[in-house]
């Protein structure tokens, strides 16, 4: 039961919004706190317990308790430290303030800007919502740091390279092999893109967020959620691990160098907890160089002491790194040519910066400040901000996607976790100079919960897709444009329903070209205990090529073909 005093806020709240909160979480609509909101990477067993006297009674049992349920549910948006970001801050000054009731109230009820409704949706009880009303008003735990000491224990070279092969042992395609992303088995399968077999699964770290290749294609490079990253050679008879490394507790991003002359040389590593990024040996994965990211936010100037490192892509114009800093707004330029004395440009955006990609000359690239609804554009070259451009809700573009537009020439394309919108800029100020740095032109695709759009130099198609539209009509297909008549609309393709199988969500995720470029494929990321696939279709037709399936493709995801991968074709 609701305590009186409880009821009556909850009156004092709109009927409308009330309304609101509750429709908008039974939609599922919310796709932005489900794409932020997954479980941490940081175990909460290690953050030390900050059990204060100004918070209210709590006992250590449930302490640990509250301690669990915010870093499976809701650090990845508020925070390990709680000052927010996807969701808002929830540091004591302001908790203590609202006070029970009202924790309890938006705990239960959820609201429309994104926040879930925990209680009515069941997903926690009352005496969960009562623990974690009094967990909020402690001072969050911290995690530990994790410095050169814990790297180096962690650092473990598997196949040292002298013992590495001198020459390719294998008879694989290497340029047109996929590294498939097994989420939630901790693994990733290496595909051969010609037979479509699988050549290995691999052992990762937790939940796999990205793959990448070094310049000579050789190496891969795997960073997992829990910030383990692997060093894969795909010149062995049957490619492997030959290294791994812990850059942290938390992590989302990896790269390699690409500057003529560094080829395969260095790599780098963004963590989310500890706040930092890591420079690394190529070939070894030892850590050379660690660089703390707190700091003060572009807008208020306001210290953040939790600035977490989203995509970090590698200059094909000069010696750097580029690093997206997320909750200071800021990007990174960090040039490597003398790791021991690193140079750092600092380039002011927005926030919250998030993915981005490379248009199609490798000079600017496009970055999503999503909290702020804007692309960033930094000129690689000149080595400065070029333009903020204003676009519509939350833009998600992974990469993005770059094409002839038949009218206004060069653009690169984002989709959107808020709404349908599809949000073409001109990327061109040789040619097309009036439409560079604006958005030309805005499609509208199945619906809002789209995580990656592609295309292919050799392709007239544009694919988007939606897995996490709380529709499964959207959200188990793909949509699909003519790049030569985007009047005319978008094609949907039953992607699921192809794949032809079981019960489950079957959600449609990441188009991913072979080398070629007469292929997509899309993974059909199904229940960790569900049957899943891979979906192969043939671009020019739009007809079902083949479809993948293993038992042990447990939860695929990103798909990453090692030669668009070298050469950021997307």
């Amino acid at each position: 039961m609701l305590s009186r005093k409880l009821i009556g806020t909850v009156l004092a709240m709109s009927a409308l919004s009330i309304a609101t909160n509750i429709a908008y979480a039974k939609s599922g609509s919310s796709t932005e706190t489900a794409y932020e909101g997954a479980p941490s990477g940081v175990d909460p067993g290690v953050a030390k317990n900050l059990i204060t006297s100004d918070g209210p009674k709590m006992t250590v049992a449930e302490f640990d308790k509250g301690k669990k349920i915010f870093f499976e549910r809701c650090a990845g948006c508020h925070g390990v430290l709680r000052k927010g970001a996807t969701g808002k801050p929830l540091t004591t000054d302001i908790t203590r303030e609202r006070g029970e009731t009202y924790l309890k109230t938006f705990i239960t009820y959820g609201s429309p800007a994104g926040m879930p409704n925990w209680g009515t949706s069941g997903q926690l009880t009352d005496k969960e919502i009562d623990i974690m009303s009094r967990y909020l008003r402690h001072e969050p735990p911290v995690p530990p740091e994790w410095g050169m000491k814990e790297m180096k224990a962690s650092w473990k070279v598997l196949v040292p390279v002298k013992d590495r092969p001198k020459k390719k042992m294998n008879k694989y395609n290497i340029d047109n092999i996929f590294s498939v992303t097994l989420r939630d088995a901790g693994k990733i399968a290496l595909i051969d893109g010609d037979t479509k077999k699988i050549i290995n699964i691999i052992d990762t770290g937790y939940a796999v967020h990205i793959s990448r290749m070094s310049t000579s294609g050789r190496y891969l490079y795997v960073i997992g959620r829990d910030a383990k990253i692997n060093l894969v050679d795909l010149w062995m008879k049957k490619p492997d691990n030959v290294a791994t490394i812990k850059v942290g507790l938390e992590a989302r991003s990896v790269e390699t160098s690409k500057y003529k002359g560094y080829e395969d040389k260095l790599a780098i590593a963004g963590s989310y907890w500890p706040p930092q990024y890591t420079i690394m040996d190529g070939f070894t994965l030892e850590p050379k160089k660690i660089v703390s990211t707190r700091g003060m936010t572009v807008d208020t100037n306001e210290y953040h002491p939790e600035p977490r490192v989203a995509a970090i892509v590698a200059s094909h114009e000069h010696p750097e790194f580029i690093v997206n800093v997320k909750e200071t707004g800021k990007v990174l330029l960090v040039n490597y040519e003398d790791v021991n004395n690193l140079s750092v440009t600092t380039i002011p955006a927005a926030r919250y910066l998030h993915d981005g990609g490379w248009d199609s000359t490798h000079r600017y690239f496009l970055t999503a400040a999503n909290k702020s609804n804007k692309i960033a554009v930094i000129d690689s070259k000149e080595r400065k901000l070029t333009a903020l451009v204003d676009v519509t809700k939350i833009p998600h573009p992974g990469r993005g996607a770059n094409f002839i537009h038949p009218k206004y020439g060069p653009v690169w394309a984002t989709s959107a976790l808020g709404n349908d919108n599809i949000t073409l800029i001109g990327t061109d100020p040789e040619k097309h100079r009036k439409n560079a740095w604006k958005v030309v032109e805005t499609l509208h695709g199945m619906g809002g919960g789209s995580l990656f759009i592609k295309t292919n130099p050799k392709s007239k198609n544009l694919w988007v897709d939606a897995p996490l539209n709380p529709d499964t009509k959207f959200s188990q297909s793909i949509a699909v444009f003519d790049i030569d008549h985007l009047d005319k609309g978008f094609k949907i393709l039953p992607i699921a329903e192809w794949a032809d199988l079981g019960k489950g969500v079957k959600r449609v995720v990441q188009p991913e070209y072979n080398k070629a470029g007469d292929e997509v494929w899309f993974s059909v990321w199904n229940g960790k205990t569900e049957e899943s696939a891979l979906v192969v279709v043939d671009d020019k037709t739009r007809q079902l090529k083949k479809v993948i399936k293993d038992k042990r493709l447990i939860t695929p995801t990103g798909k990453f073909n090692v030669h668009n991968t070298v050469y950021d074709i997307y």
